[in-house]
């Protein structure tokens, strides 16, 4: 029997807007010629980038002061989220979060101090509002992909037309979860884009030491998915791949995989010290393709922006994140039944008495026992 290749392939890389500010006006037209983006979405869009960076770094003095528990900065991964969250339908797809994605729940209709209330350890960040598509942050690594597929298929059985984008980081690519999901969606087409934040780094493990792929994005093809590589900290290339994944997947099409080259800035969380591993030469590198300043240059270049319309907007900034913070520590102190009052439709006999009684042990949930009245007659 004679030797032949029986599968080939190959996966595209997309950069739209460079690190200098640069668009290739080409690419950032759809099929039909018209822009990926307008300027006034682009202007707005880069507004709210920059809102969502103050609330951050905010975030991130508060845990240094010990107003919040553990927080994982989102600097420098802005145009990730932003880019595909806008690709999608507000009220219409569910997004399906790791803890980096901040700017894409903010779009689709999170209060901001929610997320604040999460590291906060009040539950209450965790109970999304209704009519708000998409699920609490999820800290174990890789499991929300499952819950999303899950989504996308319910989409599916009953022939919604919506889709369930999912996030990750290239580390949770490696967890048994990211394939079981991968291949689920797959075998059943499902409405659902896998998007991958390729930050480079799993905590402390660079990429090249926890995978042997040249790329995260060719992963997809073992699973007959289409797949691409995008720069993630270009707004305009992140916004183009999604948009296509989403309205394939809305269409029938089945799931995609998009990976977002980009970098996180700041450690991995306030307990983390990135300066023990990772080069300083390459932490200076990536802040040079910050998608803030990319997108601000893009702006200027077009006589968009100015350095007072930056100090405005800059000024616009703290007020709101100052109301943000107010609502997250001025809330009012939980109720004791919350506990009980948000798993169940029916709370089960057992339940109900640990919320009557306050105690878990059967002896305090019935003091009058048999055992109980022998002792005491005994005693």
């Amino acid at each position: 029997m004679p030797q032949k290749t029986v599968y080939t392939a190959s996966v595209d890389y997309l950069q739209i807007l460079d690190e200098h500010g640069k668009l290739d006006d080409k690419l950032a037209r759809t099929e039909s010629g018209k822009p990926t983006l307008a300027d006034e979405e682009v202007l707005e869009l880069y507004q709210f980038m920059v809102k969502c960076r103050a609330l951050d770094e905010v975030a991130f003095k508060l845990q240094r002061s010990g107003r919040m528990g553990t927080y994982p900065q989102n600097k420098g991964q802005e145009a990730a989220a932003i880019g595909s969250g806008y690709a999608a339908k507000r009220g219409v797809d569910f997004l399906v979060p790791c803890y980096r994605e901040n700017a894409a729940l903010f779009m689709h209709g999170l209060p901001m101090h929610y997320v604040l209330l999460h590291w906060m350890g009040d539950e209450r960040g965790n109970q999304i509002p209704k009519g708000v598509c998409q699920t609490p942050l999820c800290i174990p690594i890789g499991t929300q992909m499952l819950h999303a597929v899950g989504i996308a298929w319910a989409f599916k059985m009953r022939q919604e037309e919506r889709v369930a984008i999912t996030y990750f980081g290239d580390g949770a690519t490696s967890e048994g979860d990211f394939h079981e999901a991968m291949n689920f969606a797959s075998v059943f087409q499902v409405p659902c884009v896998f998007f991958c934040q390729n930050n480079h780094w799993a905590i402390s493990v660079p990429r090249e030491s926890q995978m042997a792929s040249e790329t995260v994005a060719q992963k997809a093809l073992a699973y007959g998915m289409p797949t691409i590589q995008v720069d993630g900290n270009d707004l305009f290339a992140v916004h183009k791949a999604s948009k296509e994944a989403i309205e394939r997947a809305r269409a029938g099409g089945g799931p995609s995989f998009i990976e977002a080259v980009t970098y996180r800035l700041a450690d991995h969380t306030t307990a983390d010290d990135a300066r023990r591993y990772r080069d300083a030469t390459e932490l200076e590198m990536w802040q040079g393709k910050d998608p803030l300043i990319r997108l601000r240059k893009y702006l200027e270049g077009k006589n968009l922006w100015s350095n007072e319309k930056q100090s405005a907007l800059d000024d616009a900034a703290k007020p709101l994140v100052v109301e943000v913070v107010k609502a997250a520590e001025g809330i009012e102190a939980p109720a004791l039944d919350d506990i009980f009052d948000y798993t169940f439709a029916e709370l089960p006999r057992e339940l109900e008495l640990q919320k009557r009684t306050l105690r878990t042990s059967s002896l305090g949930q019935n003091p009058d026992q048999a055992g109980l009245q022998a002792q005491a007659e005994h005693v």
